[in-house]
């Protein structure tokens, strides 16, 4: 069995595992675009900020490593740009030798991910502006970090705008956050959102909420040196655009690939497409969100690792099913946790539903043991039958925890009363008698 994958990352590289472990007949040709396989993209800022040395660090496993020890076949620099369904083939351009290339298969894993999107502002192609979601995007922005550059301006406070901000800060220099929404972080609801804003102050961070980018100007150089919106200018001596992704689908949608309105390839429980014998998963994918009842596009490293893995169980032969996603993710910004799981209130206004929000301050632990931190809980109470449906955190210790348990609860469609009743873990140094959560609960 001839099995072509199409993206050596978290998706691809999880499914190329499962196969060659569960099929000793099946035959794993990788293509690429890049040149690395297998690395943590959610390390990158960290790698900016100076955590991480260097981005050998972020790899989990090389592209030799499969090949030699796993009789994978990972080409780089290979980039499919065509699938010719009737003949099972895909075509594509290897650029170290600049010749076309087609590769037969049997099966097909569509694991291509999502590419920065880059507004079209005039000027983005001026030195200076970069993109993150690489390797060598972060590798450009370091080596791009020269002495005299001690203005940056970073497009978007989404997770990645406000990771990029507080990793240029611990690097020393003056960060300015440009968002067309009126807050940071506006997936999360404002009584959340509002402590963002007051960290970001906190550490001189300045925020341009509000307004929208035009154009980028130089002085003539060719290098960028003010960002121009629609309410003013602002000096800058290095722009990082952070505005979001898109999924890397165009091939298979002129294939005849069924794509969801976000753009990313439809796929179902086993990860199939519309196609015989074509799967798709991780960020160029849909994922199943538990709690809307519909297929959603939500591209984070854990799904696209499990999608992968159920991806390439199927395709190897073992019969598994994609369970989907209940919406959860955390954020550090600075010494701030902030995570979410659920439905934002937004999102429940938007899907009909009767709720109650309850908001919460508590503690990480006993008050009385010393180190207790303050943490602020949102809660969503389906108001009709008593479930979960949402819950915020953000505090300086213990969100992680929190955000977990909620994210168990949620994927169960456990109760408020449920929650109430379960037997979480309690020490002084670890807990209150009543975590955080419970208390929250029983204020319904």
């Amino acid at each position: 069995m001839k099995v072509v994958i199409i993206g050596g990352d978290a998706a691809g590289m999880s499914a190329a595992m499962q196969i060659v472990r569960n099929n000793k007949n099946a035959h794993v040709t990788v293509l690429e675009k890049g040149s690395y396989y297998s690395y943590a993209q959610c390390g990158l800022p960290y790698f900016i900020g100076g955590l991480v040395e260097e981005t050998d660090q972020l790899i989990a496993r090389s592209r030799e490593t499969f090949q030699d020890k796993y009789g994978i076949d990972a080409r780089v620099k290979h980039e499919v740009t065509a699938l010719d369904i009737e003949n099972k083939t895909v075509k594509g351009v290897n650029h170290d030798t600049g010749k076309p290339f087609e590769v037969s298969y049997d099966k097909l894993l569509v694991a291509t991910g999502a590419s920065p999107i880059v507004p079209p502002f005039e000027g983005r192609d001026l030195d200076g502006v970069h993109v993150l979601k690489t390797i060598p995007d972060a590798e450009n922005i370091v080596g791009d970090m020269k002495e005299d550059v001690l203005n940056v301006t970073v497009i978007g406070a989404g997770y990645i705008g406000l990771e990029v901000a507080e990793n240029l800060v611990l690097q020393g220099r003056k960060v300015r956050l440009i968002d067309l929404n009126e807050r940071l972080g506006a997936v999360f609801d404002p009584e959340i959102s509002d402590h963002l804003q007051e960290e970001a102050t906190r550490n001189g961070v300045e925020t341009v909420l509000g307004e929208k980018v035009k154009r980028f100007e130089d002085n003539g150089d060719g290098r960028v040196k003010q960002v121009v919106t629609d309410k003013g200018s602002y000096l800058s001596d290095m722009v990082i655009i952070a505005v979001g992704v898109r999924p890397n689908t165009s091939f298979a949608k002129e294939a005849g690939i069924q794509l969801h309105h976000s753009g990313a390839i439809e796929v179902n429980s086993y990860m199939e497409t519309n196609v015989d014998d074509i799967y798709a998963a991780g960020d160029c994918a849909v994922q199943y969100h538990r709690m809307k009842e519909k297929n959603d596009y939500i591209p984070l490293g854990t799904h696209a690792n499990k999608q992968g893995r159920i991806a390439g169980s199927n395709i190897a032969g073992l019969r598994k099913t994609f369970q989907g996603v209940v919406g959860t993710s955390i954020l550090q910004f600075f010494d701030l946790s902030v995570g979410i799981t659920g439905l934002s209130s937004g999102a429940a206004e938007e899907l009909g539903f009767d709720y109650e929000p309850l908001l919460f301050e508590s503690r990480n632990h006993a008050g009385y043991y010393p180190g207790s931190e303050k943490m602020m809980i949102k809660l969503l109470r389906n108001k009709e039958n008593d479930q979960l449906l949402g819950v915020q955190i953000i505090g300086k210790a213990g969100v992680d925890k929190r955000v977990d348990v909620a994210a168990t609860a949620l994927y169960h469609h456990m109760t408020i009363s449920d929650l109430e009743n379960l037997d979480l873990s309690y020490a002084p140094p670890f807990n209150g008698v009543w975590d955080p959560l419970q208390q929250a609960a029983r204020r319904f």
